[in-house]
């Protein structure tokens, strides 16, 4: 593989159009979109995630953090928030800052975004309060279920046996065992 592959640059131009059109819908909207609690989420992650790599070097994975909120931010449609595309903006502006400054002033800024202090994210906005884990009965896959982060055994198993399949897996058998951890997986014997 040669260092540099020409076809990698298309990638590159999607995303720095996907950008444009994100920083042209908060204009268009007059920035009188509001910020929903999903995107305020992926925009305090994404702050998160970009700092510490750009801190640690590692560029690529906080590029591509960027390209997954500009992704949520365009399935926005015409609803995408100032707020968080001038956040988006400057977050870009290390990497590519000549479209940084375009998208700064096509946002109504007067000065360089160079001026402009780095974002600073709420680290409470940076956790989940809910995850998904797996539920496997006799060791085979069955089904998912999304609960509270510190949910008890009880909690998951409730859940659980609300999806179908691992209903039809267990109908009839009796549960010998429950092997729960948090957060992680659900495994249920049944014979």
């Amino acid at each position: 593989v040669k260092p540099w592959q020409t076809s990698q640059v298309a990638g590159v131009v999607r995303f720095q159009n996907k950008l444009y059109n994100v920083v042209q819908s908060a204009v268009t909207n007059g920035g009188v979109a509001e910020m929903d609690d999903e995107t305020t989420k992926i925009l305090h992650k994404t702050m998160k995630k970009v700092t510490e790599d750009i801190e640690s070097m590692s560029f690529n994975t906080a590029i591509s953090a960027m390209m997954v909120l500009t992704n949520h931010l365009t399935s926005l449609k015409d609803q995408v928030p100032k707020e968080a595309a001038e956040k988006l903006v400057l977050m870009v502006s290390p990497f590519a800052p000549h479209i940084g400054e375009e998208c700064w002033s096509l946002l109504g800024h007067e000065t360089s975004l160079a001026h402009h202090p780095w974002v600073e994210y709420d680290e409470s906005l940076c956790v989940d309060n809910t995850v998904v884990i797996g539920v496997q009965v006799n060791g085979k896959k069955r089904g998912e279920i999304e609960i509270a982060v510190d949910a008890d055994q009880d909690t998951a198993m409730t859940e659980a046996k609300k999806d179908s399949k691992v209903l039809n897996q267990l109908d009839g058998k009796n549960v010998k065992k429950i092997i729960y951890v948090p957060g992680r997986i659900l495994n249920i014997v049944a014979k």
